[in-house]
């Protein structure tokens, strides 16, 4: 293996599970990577007063302090790695902020707990994705909604990292395992005009 393949793989990893010193390190160029798509998310997401809302696979924490901005009354931010939850606690002084330490595949919430969720850059690295899609509906209220962002497949595809464990599925194939979990798509959206723009579904439980 060369070393450029070998540091692919190394950050392919990181990505999924951010830890130690590199995963501090690339937490800082998360949030400013994924900042345009987190509050576009935010945005679609709509937070009116007094709601509970969270972030699933918070990553740096962008989008936790862009719902903090909002009016939600509870933030609950879950996160797969110790180090990103750590490290949100350590930069997060708001008493509205609930950490968990937690997989999308079994959250650490109980049902129909929160109003609204964000989940960004996530779905490559579970491959059980009927499973978080049904812990997403099973955490949402009967009219909340959940905002997932995916980076365009097409540009992904064209991601040397990528090559390194991400399962990147096509736009429709994850909308179909949304609607076999029984989250309805109601709107979708991207981040800028470009056609390789990331994607934003909006969903809730079906009617």
């Amino acid at each position: 293996m060369g070393v450029r393949t070998a540091m692919r793989k190394l950050l392919a990893s990181q990505l999924g599970n951010p830890r130690g010193p590199m995963g501090k390190m690339l937490a800082k160029r998360l949030n400013k990577f994924n900042h345009a798509a987190t509050s576009g998310a935010v945005e679609a997401l709509a937070v009116v007063d007094d709601e509970v809302v969270a972030d699933l696979g918070f990553g740096g924490g962008v989008g936790l302090r862009l719902l903090l901005d909002t009016q939600a009354v509870e933030v609950h931010g879950v996160d797969y790695s110790p180090t990103m939850v750590e490290r949100a606690r350590r930069e997060f002084t708001d008493d509205r902020l609930r950490l968990h330490t937690g997989s999308i595949t079994a959250l650490p919430l109980p049902d129909d707990s929160v109003d609204g969720l964000i989940t960004l850059n996530t779905i490559y690295f579970i491959e059980e994705l009927s499973t978080a899609f049904g812990e997403i509906g099973r955490i949402l209220r009967p009219d909340g909604r959940a905002v997932i962002g995916i980076g365009d497949p097409v540009a992904m595809a064209k991601m040397p990292v990528t090559q390194h464990g991400f399962l990147v599925r096509p736009v429709a194939e994850v909308v179909e395992t949304l609607e076999r979990a029984g989250l309805v798509l109601t709107a979708h959206r991207r981040v800028s005009e470009s056609d390789l723009s990331p994607h934003l579904l909006v969903v809730g439980h079906a009617k």
